[in-house]
């Protein structure tokens, strides 16, 4: 079969777990249920913040646009890993791998912009409630999310096509459950400095950069919250704000883990199954911690299922 340029690969192996039958059999059922609870959670609370309007503001707006890449964001590769996890063919075409690493580098460089502007609408929230409203509009909403989604998934397809773009001198056994640039890129016999630059950069700019403005987000409004005399007017302005910064520590804490412990020189499977784990344990856990830390979200969703239940 002829490929679609030169890089000599029309098609990509991904190992993923293939050498493990007994542990695909165990991840299938686990990564299934998981997929499920994290497709009906998150669909619930967009709907939710679609439905109530009492939800219609700018905090259910970004909470909405959150669920939205947490489906996105599994679905690019969790469908494929659980066939190829009942299946010995366990190959994707070279273009099906670049749509998947796009799609995936997209919705979580897209998540850490989108955390860091949800602090910023907590901060407005919290340090300038009077002006709040006037600052933090619907067109400014629609702004900061349709920036958030355009630029990564701009970076994305550029990062996308200078990789693939690479010869791969015949080389299609990719060491991952999915087309993960870096695990593709090892597989490049070409010159990877460009690509590599670009993932660099953009890794400072979406790590980082937005972590800082997320913990400077927070300083300031701890500073507010302190101000606060009474301690019931503290906890009310603390609790408008800790779901946002539960998803937080839970986003970076397993970011920095993955990415920040030694790397030894040959691959463990147990650190695969924690990458599965870590991919797929956020988006789950997101729409739980909203839920069970707000009471207008579970205020809602028990007015959506009374009514549905009412119209029967």
């Amino acid at each position: 079969m002829q490929p679609l340029n030169r890089t000599g690969v029309s098609a990509f192996f991904l190992k993923g777990f293939s050498g493990y039958p007994a542990l695909e059999h165990l991840l299938f059922p686990l990564c299934s249920a998981m997929y499920l609870v994290t497709l009906l959670g998150n669909t619930a609370i967009v709907a939710v913040s679609v439905l109530d309007v009492h939800l219609h503001t700018p905090m259910y707006f970004f909470l909405g646009n959150l669920s939205t890449l947490d489906i996105c964001y599994t679905s690019t590769f969790v469908p494929l890993m659980l066939v190829h996890l009942l299946s010995s063919r366990k190959t994707i075409s070279f273009t099906g791998c670049a749509i998947q690493m796009c799609l995936s580098l997209s919705t979580g460089s897209t998540e850490c912009l989108l955390l860091a502007v949800m602090a910023y609408d907590r901060y407005l929230a919290i340090c300038q409630p009077l002006r709040y409203r006037l600052l933090m509009s619907h067109r400014l909403c629609v702004l900061l999310a349709g920036a958030a989604w355009v630029l990564c998934l701009l970076k994305s397809v550029t990062e996308t096509v200078i990789a693939m773009r690479l010869p791969f001198c015949g080389h299609h056994v990719v060491s991952h459950f999915t087309c993960e640039i870096l695990a593709v890129l090892k597989l490049a016999c070409g010159n990877t400095l460009v690509s590599e630059v670009l993932l660099l950069a953009g890794s400072i700019l979406l790590l980082p950069v937005p972590l800082a403005f997320i913990c400077l987000s927070y300083l300031l409004i701890l500073a507010t919250i302190l101000r606060v005399p009474s301690a019931a007017g503290r906890r009310k302005a603390f609790s408008t704000c800790s779901a946002h910064l539960a998803v937080v520590l839970l986003f970076y804490s397993t970011i920095i883990f993955m990415y920040m412990k030694p790397k030894s020189k040959e691959a463990h499977i147990s650190d695969e199954v924690f990458t599965v784990l870590y991919a797929m344990v956020t988006p789950m856990l997101n729409p739980i911690i909203y839920s069970l830390r707000n009471k207008e979200v579970k205020e809602a969703a028990r007015k959506a299922w009374g009514r549905r239940w009412a119209s029967r």
